[in-house]
């Protein structure tokens, strides 16, 4: 059985948060210098960009457009 826990992230932009749960073992690996995606695979680009910057993807969007 996983252990998973939920992280909550404020975006430093729009001030809205979000929650994103992950098993605890991959986010321990990745606090200890993994790549988030190596250890949090199963995360979408908008989750691990959550875990790491905090930037929502509506912000995301606004800044930086599509292709």
């Amino acid at each position: 059985m996983f252990e998973f826990v939920q992280i909550t992230k404020a975006c430093p932009f729009c001030g809205e948060y979000h929650e994103v749960e992950v098993p605890f073992d991959g986010y321990m690996e990745w606090q200890n210098g993994v790549l988030i995606q190596d250890a949090l695979p199963m995360l979408s680009a908008n989750e691990r960009e959550i875990l790491i910057s905090g930037i929502c993807p509506d912000c995301w969007e606004k800044m930086f457009g599509g292709e």
